[in-house]
């Protein structure tokens, strides 16, 4: 076939046009928005870990945002980063070998001089019925609010290093905060259709995720070692956290709660966890591998419902999780909300700090006084569960109010194994009351039984659990106290001699098997 003269000229010309464009793309950035790729390296960061990124990586956001959405990439290399504002339809991914530290707010600044860290909300003529970390968000290291179909991905690092851990999550707008301070590596507010996926926090503040009215959400994957709060969880709905592993030595790994930071009570239900492992080991040696556990003292990295309970907890789920030096698990309801349909099954647990299982409400009623309804409980099912080496101090403990009891708490097929060590006068101690107190077992101190003991409760069905102590313990395996309708079966605890298995005080309708 013969070709013209003419038709080759205009091939060539089509041609040079074509390589033009891709360069022009390449250079102008159109190519990234043709790609769905926003390297951050094209936008000016360096990412060797003395160079401010901040700016480069909220560049490439804001370009990705523009033309509607794709992923922010880092690299490998060190990010040296101030607040991030994540934005719709952006996966902020983090590859293989990327880190993003966060920079020290009193030795580095933004180019004008003004503080990494963006300044925190305003909330005039709003009081703060929950602390600052749960309702001051822009002062993080990335954040987001409002905005939907977002993520957190990759096999990279986040590195608070330049964090604090303490309460001056306000920077400065009240309270005599600290300006420009950052203070979680994470922190969502309002947001749907979030995924976190991969990633590990290093160090991540005082919270290193928190999300709070943020509704259709997924969190897999992701490793925590930090030295405050691993996941606060706070107002969420329709959300899967699943295949994490948390240390936290000095505060909780994963609890939900339900505060006050959105002006009005929400309930955060239809939360599914499962397959995570929770430790207290020092901070940064679950990372390295030599796991070295902390001091006898205090050790927290626990699951728990609360303390901020207004709005309450309904459909929660906790199965196949696995616990070591750490605290236990706490279902805590003491602002007025309601706590219901909660199921946990299949957890183990190796030397456990203060208690292996706590239930309880109460009236702190940290929230409007014009509110005066009772914090309630029911509905509370516990099964499967083994735990070794648990400290003498707290039996499983189920706690109601007078008036007002938890009702219909199942616990089954549980295998506990104490230190022991109570004396005999213990099941005559008058135990606080938990009323306004803050729901802590430990500021109660011994309980009247080493295996269970339960008050204020209506409807308590036991079956097939085993308490086993190293040394001798004289107190009952079992104390009731104003429980009503409560069925014991299949009870093997051991007891010294003169022991009764259960006490039973100002209790009625109580059925015991062998």
């Amino acid at each position: 076939m013969h070709i013209s003269d003419k038709s080759k000229k205009a091939f060539f010309k089509m041609k040079s046009f074509l390589l033009a464009t891709l360069l022009c793309m390449t250079s102008s950035g159109a190519f990234a928005a043709a790609s769905g790729v926003y390297n951050v390296r094209d936008y000016g960061a360096k990412g060797d870990g003395s160079w401010l990124d901040t700016p480069a990586i909220n560049a490439a956001i804001e370009a990705a945002a523009r033309d509607g959405g794709g992923q922010v990439l880092l690299p490998a290399g060190t990010y040296l980063c101030g607040s991030i504002r994540l934005k719709s339809n952006i996966d902020l991914h983090l590859a293989a070998g990327a880190k993003l530290l966060a920079a020290n707010p009193k030795s580095v600044k933004n180019a004008d001089g003004s503080p990494v860290y963006d300044e925190s909300e305003s909330f005039e003529g709003f009081p703060e019925y929950q602390d600052g970390g749960h309702t001051y968000f822009h002062n993080s290291l990335i954040w987001a609010e409002g905005q939907s179909n977002i993520s957190i991905t990759g096999h990279g690092m986040i590195d608070g290093e330049g964090l604090t851990k303490k309460d001056t999550e306000n920077a400065g707008n009240v309270q005599g905060g600290s300006i420009g301070t950052g203070d979680k590596a994470i922190a969502l507010k309002l947001c749907r259709q979030v995924t976190i996926r991969d990633i590990t926090i290093y160090r991540g503040g005082h919270f290193a995720i928190i999300m709070t009215g943020c509704d259709i959400s997924t969190i897999d994957n992701v490793t925590i070692d930090t030295n405050r709060d691993g996941f606060d969880i706070d107002c969420c709905k329709y959300m899967t956290i699943t295949n994490c592993k948390i240390n936290t030595p000095s505060d909780d790994a994963l609890v939900l709660k339900s505060s006050y930071a959105l002006k009005k009570p929400v309930v955060t239900e239809h939360i599914a966890i499962s397959n995570c492992n929770i430790t207290g080991f020092k901070c940064g040696t679950l990372l390295d591998g030599t796991y070295v556990p902390e001091p006898v003292g205090w050790v927290c990295g626990r699951f728990k419902l609360g303390t901020e309970s207004n709005g309450g907890y309904r459909n929660i789920s906790l199965t196949n999780c696995t616990f070591m030096y750490s605290s236990g698990m706490a279902f805590e309801e003491v602002d007025q909300g309601k706590m219901e349909n909660v199921v946990v099954s299949n957890i183990t647990m190796s030397h456990v700090h203060h208690y292996p299982i706590y239930i309880t409400t109460g009236c702190r009623n940290r929230g409007p006084k014009e509110v005066t309804q009772p914090s309630t409980a029911r509905d509370i099912q516990i099964s499967n569960v083994i735990a070794d080496d648990c400290d003498s101090l707290c039996s499983i403990i189920v706690t109601g109010m007078k008036g007002a009891p938890i009702r219909n708490v199942w616990l089954s097929n549980i295998r506990l194994y104490f230190k022991g060590g109570g004396n005999r006068d213990l099941v005559n101690k008058d135990y606080r009351e938990q009323g306004t107190n803050y729901p802590e077992p430990k500021f109660a101190g011994w309980t009247p039984a080493y295996g269970l003991y339960a008050r204020h409760v209506d409807g308590l069905y036991v079956n097939d659990v085993t308490f086993r102590y190293e040394r001798p313990d004289y107190r009952p395996p079992v104390v009731l106290d104003d429980v009503r309708n409560a069925s014991i079966r299949l009870l093997d605890a051991s007891t010294e001699q003169g022991v009764d298995k259960v006490v039973s005080f100002r209790s009625e309708n109580i059925s015991l098997g062998e």
